[in-house]
């Protein structure tokens, strides 16, 4: 049985981070080192024209591990915790067509509050290589995220999905009950049956549509939805970040096999889930009516938009089982510039 519990961002005030421009000034005493420039050398170089210094700094720590298939093996991406604890680790996936740094400003604060922390790229998008390309449905996702999970994570672990991920979630937790202790729906839109008539569509005409999909006026405007009132300067930063997957040159092949597989259909899984579940949802979310937000004055994005309550949720969630009490002081918040 789903259990849905509905939690309100709130609380008394932490501390503050704030963000201005390129640099990062801290209200506590613990000091930041900005990242001095140096990525993989598997991300697009656009990255370098990034000036968000959180999307910086998570890019810096993207790696690829090995992940066995059933017929070959993918170096697949993603950010490692900087240590593993006993505890259920927290295991972050992205919406459609994105990639971890979806992240990049909840990830930090979840590591800031004790909480093993990874951040996963789905198959078919974010960084992996996908040269030798695999199939991108449905099982194939699946699969993927168990593979890395029974050789890396090897633990029930809270798996938390915004949009998208929401239904790739619930999909896992249906298969693969016994690696998920909990679940995080955040803007959960896991009522959408599949991909609809799109996967009936010549390939001539899911290539050309994918190829708008990738273009910069359309991704500006998706991005301009998305959040609640952001400044032109950061949506196009932003746009930029949430673009930088799809410069890989198997992105349109991955994103046109998933598209004709069928896609997520997980409506008829929900009541099969047993998991306590959290759902999180922007008030003001613009692609996706929801009467019941629970994050105040946040749109359809709310773990890059407020970071703060996402995470002060999360922690809380996570923590909620355990006898000892949880120090919430740990998280801190970032004011974006909107």
């Amino acid at each position: 049985m789903l259990t849905l519990l509905s939690v309100r961002a709130g609380g008394a005030p932490l501390p503050t981070r704030v963000l201005t421009g390129p640099n990062v000034k801290w209200s506590n005493s613990r000091s930041l080192r900005i990242w001095s420039g140096e990525f993989p050398d598997f991300i697009p170089k656009q990255v370098e024209k990034i000036k968000d210094s959180y999307a910086r700094k998570l890019a810096s720590r993207i790696e690829r591990l090995p992940v066995n298939l059933s017929n070959r093996c993918v170096m697949s991406s993603c950010v490692k915790p900087k240590e593993q604890t006993e505890a259920n680790p927290v295991v972050l996936l992205h919406g459609f067509d994105s990639s971890c740094l979806e992240w990049r400003y909840t990830f930090p604060m979840l590591e800031e509050a004790g909480l093993e922390t990874w951040a996963v790229d789905i198959l078919g998008w974010g960084f992996s290589d996908l040269e030798r390309l695999p199939s991108c449905d449905v099982a194939s996702k699946r699969d993927h995220l168990y593979q890395l999970w029974s050789t890396y994570i090897k633990r029930p672990m809270v798996l938390v999905g915004p949009s998208l991920g929401s239904a790739i979630a619930i999909d896992f937790s249906v298969k693969y009950p016994e690696a998920v202790n909990r679940l995080v729906l955040i803007d959960a839109s896991v009522y959408a049956e599949g991909t609809g008539n799109l996967a009936t569509l010549p390939k001539a005409v899911a290539y050309a549509g994918v190829y708008l999909l990738k273009s910069l006026p359309l991704r500006l405007y998706a991005t301009s939805l998305a959040f609640n009132g952001l400044p032109l300067s950061t949506c196009i930063d932003w746009t930029n970040i949430g673009r930088l997957h799809c410069l890989l040159p198997w992105w349109e092949d991955a994103t046109v096999n998933f598209m004709i597989s069928g896609g997520y259909n997980v409506v008829a899984q929900i009541e099969n889930v047993k998991q306590k579940t959290l759902i999180i949802w922007g008030e003001e979310d613009q692609i996706i009516d929801y009467k019941l937000g629970m994050i105040p004055n946040c749109g359809h994005i709310p773990h890059v938009e407020k970071p703060d309550a996402v995470s002060r949720l999360i922690a809380e969630f996570v923590r909620s089982d355990q006898s000892q009490s949880a120090n919430f002081d740990s998280v801190s918040t970032i004011s974006v510039p909107v």
